[in-house]
């Protein structure tokens, strides 16, 4: 069986939870010693795997014709049993199965942005690509239940499959130059993403403000990620709040160390307003991070247990809880050990592995070669 992979989000500087997806699909197949086909353009990357997976560059063009052009074109002169999307979107004629994967619907609806006739379009193109598709995969129950009502699919239709922990991400600490590259400091709190508004960030900020002096004073509120422009405003409010001086924002962290700064922080903190899945959080607990973490979206399902979970809008309860877990050693502790048996738990088979199977079944089936259900 020949699998092929739109690899588009593996371009030089990406870091996404869906290059994440993609880069441990690709390791699952490699791993099976399946032939992998991965199609990118001329910025993609493919991290090293093994000679199973072949890389193929395509001319880009506009993103639509690639999409529907340049692609497919290539599907069938490459013989490819089953793609594999990591996004919404597919090819509507396809000379093979295509299985496409819908992380959150944040491009229909974003929280707290009224486009009636945006989303009204986007919602008839996601639907229509999502009939079409051989088979649907939601990384957990609540983007599943999100895809249900908004697109108006059989649940059974869709496949939770939650996204893969890459086997980097292990117990670290940071060595003084990574200290010194991102700002850390001897400890530190630490946010990981953009900073669009559903990452409730201004609270966070506002929570670390209330925070007795005491705790603020030993400790670092470490805001990482390449968001430029979301991060005046943000620099602006913690100004206004008197935190500047303990407050880093050190752009975006190199895959080769995320796992060191994960692993340093005495917490790792995700208030986020909604989420459809939440990597961080189970990366930040595979690197003995103690965790906080809304109760919003698909955090819950993520952290279960394993750590703090606050509701968000309380910026009082966010604060109580940064307090309670930077305040004592036995919490971090408990929680550092509850945090790594649940990483444990999202094995390469639970993972990207359910992913690789689903391909597998899904190549004999006849393609749709229309934007409805064949």
């Amino acid at each position: 069986m020949r699998i092929g992979i739109d690899a588009r989000e593996l371009r030089e500087g990406v870091r996404t939870g869906i290059r994440r997806y993609v880069v441990e699909v690709v390791r699952a197949a490699a791993a099976r010693g399946l032939e992998c086909v991965v199609y990118g353009d001329r910025g993609t990357r493919l991290p090293p795997t093994s000679s199973t997976v072949r890389p193929v560059t395509l001319d880009a063009g506009s993103t639509q014709w690639w999409d529907q052009v340049t692609l497919p074109r290539a599907l069938g002169r490459d013989q490819v049993d089953v793609l594999l999307s990591p996004y919404y979107k597919r090819p509507l004629r396809a000379p093979c199965p295509v299985v496409i994967t819908i992380h959150d619907l944040f491009f229909i609806g974003y929280p707290g942005r009224r486009r009636p006739i945006y989303d009204g379009a986007m919602t008839v193109l996601a639907r229509m690509y999502a009939r079409g598709a051989a088979a649907i995969v939601a990384d957990s129950e609540h983007s599943r239940r999100a895809i249900v009502e908004r697109l108006g699919l059989p649940a059974e239709r869709i496949a939770v499959i939650p996204v893969g922990l890459g086997r980097e991400f292990v117990p670290s600490a940071p060595s003084p130059v990574q200290r010194d590259r991102y700002g850390l400091g001897p400890r530190y709190a630490l946010y990981v993403g953009n900073f669009l508004p559903h990452k409730n960030l201004p609270r966070l900020l506002r929570a670390w403000a209330a925070l007795p002096a005491t705790l603020r004073g030993t400790h670092r509120l470490i805001l990482a990620g390449g968001d430029r422009a979301g991060r005046p405003a943000l620099e602006a409010l913690a100004r206004s709040l008197g935190v500047t001086a303990g407050v880093g924002f050190p752009g975006l962290v190199a895959d080769e160390d995320l796992p060191a700064v994960y692993g340093g922080a005495a917490v790792l903190v995700l208030p986020s307003l909604e989420e459809g899945f939440g990597l961080p959080a189970l990366e930040a607990m595979a690197c003995g991070a103690p965790v906080i973490a809304s109760r919003r979206g698909a955090l819950p399902e993520v952290v279960g247990d394993a750590g703090v979970l606050v509701e968000p809008e309380h910026g009082d309860a966010l604060t109580t809880a940064l307090a309670r877990v930077l305040g004592r050693d036995d919490e971090r502790a408990a929680l550092v050990r509850r945090g790594l048996e649940r990483a444990a738990t999202f094995t390469a088979e639970r993972t990207a592995g359910r992913v690789i199977d689903l391909l597998q079944e899904t190549a004999g089936r006849r393609p749709v070669l229309a934007g409805r259900a064949g």
